[in-house]
């Protein structure tokens, strides 16, 4: 039976993206309790690596497949891996046995990431495009407001176990919701045919295409200086300047509002002034909250202005990524899947880089968190220094 496109779609691929932003974020409350049980300080963080690196191979491949084999089945299956290998974390008896579960956690949720993003580049382009990626932005930027502080309540009154069961009933309801509402976006007619060799080429031939290359660079340095943000924020409101855990996820839901609030600018934006013009001024903001965060990490000037400077990029984030998804993915209807999951690994290399970096130079101030935060802003609006024009279909208004 073939499923009608429900006018509900950008809400429901929204809360299949956010299992991602989920899967972060509601376990990083749950690192010291972890850490203790497994009597191993390194257990947490060899879990979130042994992620980022299925998040990366799963990206890779999830796209290729729904490429070749349609968006639905591969979705399908990759959330009922994401369930049951939830399941498996919340049952790990030792770093291994987690470190094992959250990679193949990775590599389901990949599926979620990826195959979402393809499905609105089968039906869209251009302006129509980022105003369903704003849609989208605005449904999954629910989860990291509220991810954090269902974590810590769940520690607060469970086992750390029970965050794992908890994003394994997500995924039971994503992959109802998937199974019951969901149609293929990719007809028969329209899928790759290809072997694994050719897709591989594909790849190549994808990340050589001006227009992919020069996008997939602004949305992955964008990308990088907000995971540097993700990364260092904790240590300098908690350990610098002596803030709660509630005030510390206070601050993470003002700025994932006020990131969401951004987001829903961008239909109007794009609309009147097109999509370059939007990434060059928002870019260019995002720059100068970084050079103002810098200062004000290297003077230092205390909390609230380096509150004031986050909001400031917030900007920056909510306005270019979208505009950046869309302008890599334009020329790529025929294998839009292979193309998300590129960009979706550009972006999270990047991203896990730029927190690699602020971890490994912490010092107890904001500079490591600023100084990667100024370097990914200036990459990125150098990567859009000579950005190729765009042509896209009318939009209907």
């Amino acid at each position: 039976m073939t499923r009608p496109i429900t006018k509900y779609l950008p809400q429901l691929l929204g809360f299949i993206i956010a299992v991602g932003p989920l899967s972060t974020d509601m376990y990083l409350p749950a690192f010291p309790a972890i850490a203790r049980e497994f009597h191993d300080q390194a257990a947490p963080q060899y879990s979130l690596a042994a992620y980022f690196v299925g998040l990366a191979i799963g990206q890779m491949t999830q796209g290729a497949l729904s490429d070749r084999l349609g968006r639905r089945g591969p979705l399908l299956f990759g959330l009922a891996l994401y369930t049951l290998a939830s399941i498996g974390c919340a049952l790990s008896d030792s770093t291994a046995t987690l470190m094992l579960f959250r990679f193949l956690t990775a590599l389901g949720a990949s599926a979620g990431i990826v195959i979402p993003r393809a499905q609105v580049r089968d039906l869209t382009d251009g302006p129509a495009a980022a105003h369903m990626f704003s849609q989208l932005m605005l449904v999954m930027g629910v989860a990291p407001i509220l991810a954090p502080m269902l974590g810590a309540g769940v520690v607060a009154f469970a086992s750390w176990r029970m965050i794992f069961l908890v994003c394994a009933a997500y995924g039971a309801v994503a992959l109802a919701a998937i199974w019951l509402f969901l149609p293929d976006t990719l007809p028969p007619e329209r899928r790759s045919l290809i072997g694994l060799w050719p897709v591989l080429l594909r790849y190549g031939v994808i990340f050589r295409e001006p227009a992919f290359l020069t996008h997939a660079l602004i949305a992955s340095f964008t990308a990088g200086a907000l995971f540097a943000y993700l990364a260092g924020t904790p240590q300098i409101f908690i350990g610098l300047y002596g803030w709660s855990t509630a005030e510390f996820a206070a601050l993470f839901g003002l700025n994932s509002i006020t990131y969401i609030a951004y987001s829903q600018l961008n239909p109007a934006l794009v609309n009147r002034f097109g999509i370059a013009p939007v990434i060059t001024a928002a870019g260019t903001v995002l720059l100068l909250a970084c050079l103002a965060l810098a200062a004000i990490a290297w003077a230092p000037l205390g909390a609230l202005p380096v509150v004031a400077a986050l909001l400031l990029c917030e900007l920056g984030f909510g306005l270019v990524q979208p505009c950046a998804m869309v302008g890599a993915l334009s020329r790529h209807q025929a294998h839009a899947g292979s193309a998300s999951a590129l960009l979706g690994t550009m972006t999270y290399a990047a991203g896990a880089i730029a927190g690699l970096a602020v971890g490994i130079l912490a010092d107890g101030t904001a500079r490591p968190m600023a100084a990667a935060m100024l370097l990914c802003a200036i990459a990125a609006m150098l990567a859009g220094s000579r950005r190729p024009v765009l042509t896209f279909a009318p939009v209907e208004t």
